[in-house]
């Protein structure tokens, strides 16, 4: 309860903090008063400080200053709904005071709107920490008692949080009730109700943070969050993307990105075989099949180059998306140089992190391929591949430097158990789990450090993988094609990860979907996801190619600029 009160002995008015039911012993009493006093010594920023512990009668309180602000249900009931930044900010300072308290060792219990104080400067505060405590029989001293484990008191305060932020966005109760405690036993599994936002709020509520506040109320516990610190992460990462400032998960990652590099190398052999005399005489094609093995090294050119290029000043047209020709551009020694700038095999990561992320790099490479044996007449394979690679850029740099957002991401996106009230449940798409984790989608991490390597925006247009829940629209520009192409390879493997007797029928659909923008059938897709399949005759044609001919590139700027072939080797000679 929390009661507002004016002290004679101060002056001033205080909130009084009391447990609904009193302690039910002396030993009782006195473990209220010691716990309650140690969190009084905590200080935090967001965590209210408290006046005075004491007792009257046999009623234990904690007071606290009345200036600190109101409370959460007082500034709803006299004003608008907040703006969701806004109510995006509110929650995150008291997830960051609730976090901090957890940490400590401590928990609330009971989080409703009066726990939650907010001043004229949008200030928030934590109030009431531990003034509810667990009840044992009165023959039990609670403090030799088996309490509940903190890991679950933590939860139920999150989830708690977690309907707090639907009522501020929603502007209305949660479930038509009053005080947040009488929702838990209603929500599942242990009822029947599900808590997600709805369409009709006071305003417009973006998709990262609908995904947020739905996962802090999921239907399956293992879903929502378990700690508060997670859930401030999203919060704090939402708030930094949304707000376009030099915070959250893009300025963490371009970081590590300084610290640790991109990606660790995957050919360990590269700087043995770069002094090996017969190296420098190889032709830039046998070079670049060498560099497209090792991802890292693949990446890591096409930085060096296109950085390089504008800082010299030099008028560029387009982004150089072609391995021979990088190679041409930086010689031997710059092909050296950039593989001794990578990192060995695996990096800061252990076992589990590390086979996750080989995994996910096979996963990519054939995506690659499946594109090249897709892509259209007259297009560069190299081109394609590096496209459908850097299609997956963010996905492979979270998997290296956040290896347990990735991991949570992916376990997001895997279907919970069915029940009787949902036999056909589904897990949340990539785009939603990301953002209920990191606040910000894999694409947009993609795109920025794409950005931040000075690759050309018709680049970073072509790296934005065509949305599932969108139409495919024939196009006859390159840019347009090449990102289908990449974005089809992406797709066809997708499908392919899932469970065997739902594989064709989704290589059916994804076929279907790129069949007129692109002119490829189902049997063009299968033959490139197995191309032992494959006619011998047309073995060597790309889908539209007439078979015995080799086909002739249109005259088009953009594949002058991604798809010219150096032919001199790296010393500079003509290549044989």
């Amino acid at each position: 309860m929390l009661w507002l009160v004016y002290d004679e002995r101060l002056g001033q008015e205080l909130l009084l903090c009391v447990p609904r039911q009193a302690p039910n012993s002396p030993g009782a009493m006195d473990y209220w008063l010691r716990t309650v006093n140690a969190v009084a010594r905590l200080q935090h920023p967001n965590i209210a400080p408290v006046v005075e512990v004491g007792q009257v009668e046999h009623w234990p309180y904690a007071a606290y200053e009345r200036s600190l602000g109101e409370t959460l249900d007082e500034r709803l009931s006299r004003q608008s709904a907040p703006l969701p930044i806004e109510a995006a900010d509110w929650m995150a300072q008291f997830l960051s005071g609730l976090a901090f308290a957890h940490e400590a060792g401590h928990a609330h219990r009971n989080l409703a709107g009066s726990s939650f104080l907010i001043d004229t400067n949008n200030k928030v505060k934590v109030l009431g920490l531990e003034v509810v405590q667990e009840i044992f029989p009165a023959d039990v001293n609670p403090a030799n008692a088996v309490h509940r484990p903190a890991r679950e008191t933590a939860a139920e305060d999150v989830l708690c949080a977690g309907l707090m932020l639907h009522r501020i966005l929603s502007g209305r109760q949660v479930l038509e009730r009053a005080d947040v405690a009488d929702v838990l036993p209603l929500l599942q599994p242990v009822g029947h109700e599900i808590v997600r936002l709805g369409w009709e709020t006071p305003h417009p509520i973006p998709d990262p943070l609908r995904a947020i506040a739905n996962r802090a109320t999921d239907r399956q516990p293992r879903q929502r969050y378990q700690i508060a610190r997670t859930f401030l992460r999203a919060l704090e990462g939402w708030k930094a993307a949304a707000s376009s400032d030099d915070g959250g998960p893009i300025a963490l990652l371009i970081d590590k990105l300084q610290r640790m590099g991109h990606l660790p190398t995957t050919t360990s052999q590269f700087n043995h075989v770069a002094s090996s005399p017969g190296f420098a005489a190889q032709h830039t094609s046998a070079l670049s099949e060498l560099v497209l093995k090792d991802m890292a090294l693949s990446l890591e050119l096409l930085r060096r180059v296109n950085n390089s290029l504008k800082q010299s000043g030099a008028p560029v047209d387009g982004t150089v998306l072609n391995m021979q020709r990088a190679i041409a551009m930086v010689g031997l020694e710059g092909l050296e140089a950039a593989a001794r700038a990578l990192k060995p095999w695996p990096g800061p990561l252990n076992e589990q992190s590390a086979e996750a992320l080989r995994s996910l790099m096979r996963r990519v490479q054939r995506a690659g391929q499946i594109a090249q044996a897709l892509r259209p007449a007259g297009y560069d394979a190299e081109v394609v591949y590096l496209i459908t690679v850097m299609q997956n850029l963010g996905r492979l740099l979270v998997q290296y430097h956040f290896p347990d957002d990735a991991q949570q991401i992916r376990q997001l996106q895997i279907p919970p158990e069915p029940t009787p009230d949902h036999p056909n449940p589904s897990g949340l798409s990539e785009q939603a789990a990301s953002y209920a984790v990191m606040g910000c989608d894999l694409d947009s991490l993609g795109s920025a450090v794409a950005r931040y390597w000075s690759l050309g925006d018709e680049l970073l247009h072509m790296i934005r993988r065509q949305p599932s829940d969108a139409a495919v629209r024939p196009s006859s520009h390159d840019s347009d094609l090449l990102r289908l192409t990449a974005s089809l390879g992406n797709e066809v493997v997708d499908a392919l990860s899932l469970p065997q007797h739902k594989q064709q029928g989704a290589i059916e659909m994804v076929a279907r979907r790129y069949a007129r923008a692109l002119g490829v059938g189902l049997r063009e897709v299968q033959q490139a996801i197995n191309p032992e399949t494959a006619p011998p005759a047309s073995a060597a044609t790309a889908p539209g190619d007439q078979p015995g001919r080799v086909p002739e590139p249109k005259a088009s700027p953009l594949r002058g600029k991604l798809t010219t072939k150096a032919d001199t080797g790296p010393s500079g000679r003509q290549g044989r």
